[in-house]
């Protein structure tokens, strides 16, 4: 989901804004001043800005020219919306370097028109850059990777590295990959929606994990949702490059098909739980795959929201946690607000 702010000092025309834009799945914060508005853009780091110009404390051409001189906010789309119409004010706004000026009373469609466009264009700016960074890199550094520890060597070295907030989307199923992806601290899962609109998670990478690697291939698309549990950050270096490092390197190349096969292997491993494992065993189960995955000890605490336990266990929520205060009473696990801890590992491995 885009972040949008939106800096605007007329009530009821921002809350108006806000409401349409919220109706198109975008993430609205507010400002009512300049001034509010530049912290607000200091600590959201929004995809998009909307500015009025007319403003008490800062009017919206001084915001611009202080986030424009920032190193965190200067690439931020910026686009004016001001009741100033003449010709000079426009032009003002767009010398100073504004991505676009929306007059107001501004029609709803040519608003979310000039957002979608301006946000295409970062986008495609943010590649387009991690493209060129990458291929500035001499080729020569390809020869010397030669298995998967490399890779993620270089991934560290010459990735473009990015921080997403819990929740954030990293990219969507059936959108065209662009990239692979390599996590550095953090946790992402990997969701698919059914067609009644569940959720369902088939994957999960913690740190120094891969994940993208399902539509490697030319034109291909994203096989799932890539979502970040936690805080994140991670490594992002174009697919186009990761071939290239591929095409003459043989054995990286069967690692790379076998991690791709793993996976498989675990999906199809889950879908067949989820259709004739029982309650407990599902629980129990998914229990023990996040202890596993998260290479911890058993007398470690596994901290996950139930509603992402329910979601690999295939269960609905309400029938996870009946089970899990069954399992709790039988001594299996101890139960502290979002933490599970393994109590009886040889009794929970018994029930599947």
């Amino acid at each position: 989901m885009k972040t949008i702010l939106l800096i605007e000092d007329d009530t009821v025309l921002r809350e108006t804004t806000e409401e349409i834009l919220e109706l198109e799945n975008y993430k609205v914060v507010t400002a009512a001043n300049g001034k509010r508005g530049i912290e607000q853009a200091r600590i959201m780091l929004p995809d998009l800005i909307i500015c009025d110009i007319m403003m008490p404390e800062l009017d919206g051409y001084d915001v611009f020219k202080i986030l424009s001189e920032e190193e965190k906010t200067k690439k931020i789309p910026f686009i004016f919306m001001s009741a100033k119409t003449e010709i000079k004010d426009i032009r003002k706004g767009m010398d100073l370097g504004a991505d676009d000026y929306l007059t107001k009373p501004v029609e709803e469609e040519l608003l979310l028109s000039a957002i979608e466009s301006r946000l295409a264009k970062a986008e495609l700016l943010s590649e387009a850059l991690i493209s060129q960074e990458t291929q500035e890199k001499p080729k020569d550094l390809y020869d010397n990777i030669t298995n998967l520890e490399d890779l993620k060597n270089y991934f560290c070295d010459f990735g473009s590295s990015k921080v997403y907030k819990k929740g954030a989307i990293i990219y969507k199923e059936q959108e065209n990959s662009n990239n692979v992806y390599l996590v550095y601290k953090g946790k992402i899962k990997g969701v698919k929606i059914d067609e009644f609109g569940k959720e369902l998670i088939i994957n999960i990478n913690k740190d120094d994990e891969f994940f993208g690697f399902s539509a490697i291939f030319n034109d291909a698309r994203n096989y799932e949702s890539a979502i970040a549990m936690e805080k994140v950050e991670i490594m992002v270096v174009p697919k186009s490059t990761v071939l290239d490092i591929l095409k003459n390197n043989y054995k990286l190349s069967l690692e790379i098909f076998q991690l791709i096969s793993e996976n498989l292997t675990e999906v199809k491993d889950q879908l067949l739980q989820m259709a004739y494992g029982s309650m407990r065993r599902k629980t129990a189960k998914t229990i023990l795959k996040f202890a596993n995955k998260m290479k911890q000890k058993p007398s470690d605490n596994i901290n996950i929201s139930r509603r992402d336990l329910a979601s690999v266990a295939g269960i609905a929520t309400e029938s996870l946690i009946r089970t899990l205060t069954d399992l709790k009473k039988e001594g299996l696990i101890e139960i502290e607000g979002r933490n599970i801890r393994i109590i009886n590992m040889e009794k929970l491995e018994a029930i599947y």
